[in-house]
């Protein structure tokens, strides 16, 4: 929105200064930060006040987490205000894959914020059915993927860009947009299978979408993709300031998210975040780097899929419990150091993905 103040530019002043996506990416990501300290405290007293016991325990959970009972949860609202405002005021909104991220983002925010609700409620961990959840998030992943695969350049629609080597494309034809659906929905279910511990969700999704938003502004400037070899995506250069908002209301977040936490992502911010990266992706033709970059939460997502696989084949399990984070704190682990090395890994598949971008 403030993007239009360059129209009362003559070049030289101070309204110029809003051409640059930098600047703009600057002020995203401290009007996002503001926006989360301003409001944390306010929206966690509000939300103690409405949910009463607080997030549901599972009863089979680690032992730990029943001192947690009574925390509330929803505290995706705080970060997904943050990132909305921040977006809308200081991207250009001319471009059509801000708005497929933004519908994205919305929408699976959505689909949580009514399992969060119905959780909190009911007091019990069932929520919405998983049915209804992917229904609703396949159709969201549709309509999504077919708004980017429009705004691609006519030479990349429907093509899946194959990292680290240059120039290699797979016409997917039809299957794209079900590959892309499969990508934003399998996102934003890893991220949420992720969100199990204290701090450990938002950090990673903060690092994977910085190195996504770099991509991005890579991707979006000629100049740049022809020195490093990348495939030219017109106008994905503006969600860098998507993901600098994402930044400064994650960090925001974080603030109250620290152990022991006093507000939990739930599902509201943990979907939809998930969904942001693989809208991205997706976005940038880079849905396999989004694999490495992301590897975490595929670590996660697998280790459910082969729990589950594997006792129903067995009747017996291959980690003491999934996802695997809870499989170390059943092996002893504190949660800080399940915390802060799994942030460790994060950040070492990051560099590995932004390294996919030189080795040509």
């Amino acid at each position: 929105m403030l993007y239009w103040l360059t129209e009362l530019s003559d070049g030289g002043d101070f309204y110029n200064l809003f051409r640059y996506i930098t600047f703009r990416t600057g002020g995203a990501f401290f009007t996002a930060l503001i926006f989360g300290f301003l409001f944390g405290r306010p929206l966690i007293n509000l939300l103690r006040r409405k949910q009463g016991k607080g997030q549901p325990i599972r009863a089979d959970g680690p032992e730990g987490h029943f001192a947690k009972a009574g925390t509330p949860t929803m505290g995706g609202v705080l970060i997904l205000g943050a990132l909305i405002v921040s977006t809308l005021l200081w991207a250009r909104l001319d471009h059509t894959f801000v708005w497929v991220v933004l519908f994205v983002t919305i929408g699976f925010g959505a689909i949580g914020f009514a399992d969060d609700y119905a959780k909190v409620s009911k007091n019990n961990t069932a929520g919405v059915s998983g049915r209804m959840r992917l229904g609703l998030g396949f159709l969201i992943a549709a309509i999504a993927s077919g708004l980017a695969a429009w705004a691609h350049p006519a030479e990349l629609t429907n093509q899946l860009a194959l990292p680290v080597f240059k120039d290699a494309l797979i016409n997917l034809g039809f299957f794209f947009v079900p590959f892309a659906m499969i990508v934003i929905v399998g996102a934003a279910n890893a991220v949420n299978l992720t969100d199990g511990l204290d701090g450990l969700a938002i950090m990673p999704v903060m690092i994977a979408a910085g190195t996504l938003g770099l991509i991005a502004y890579f991707v979006g400037r000629a100049d740049y993709t022809e020195y490093l070899g990348l495939h030219y995506v017109p106008g994905t250069g503006e969600l860098l300031v998507f993901v600098a908002g994402l930044i400064g209301g994650g960090l925001g977040f974080l603030w109250y998210n620290a152990p022991p936490a006093a507000v939990f992502m739930g599902d509201t911010g943990s979907l939809a975040l998930g969904g942001a990266l693989g809208a991205i992706a997706v976005s940038t033709k880079h849905e396999i780097v989004l694999a490495v970059v992301g590897g975490l939460f595929v670590v996660e997502a697998l280790s459910v899929i082969i729990q589950v696989a594997y006792f129903k084949r067995t009747g017996k399990r291959v980690f003491l419990m999934a996802p695997i984070h809870h499989h170390f704190e059943k092996r002893g682990w504190a949660e800080p150091q399940i915390v802060i090395r799994f942030w460790i890994i994060s950040l070492i598949l990051a560099l590995i993905g932004l390294a996919t971008l030189k080795i040509r």
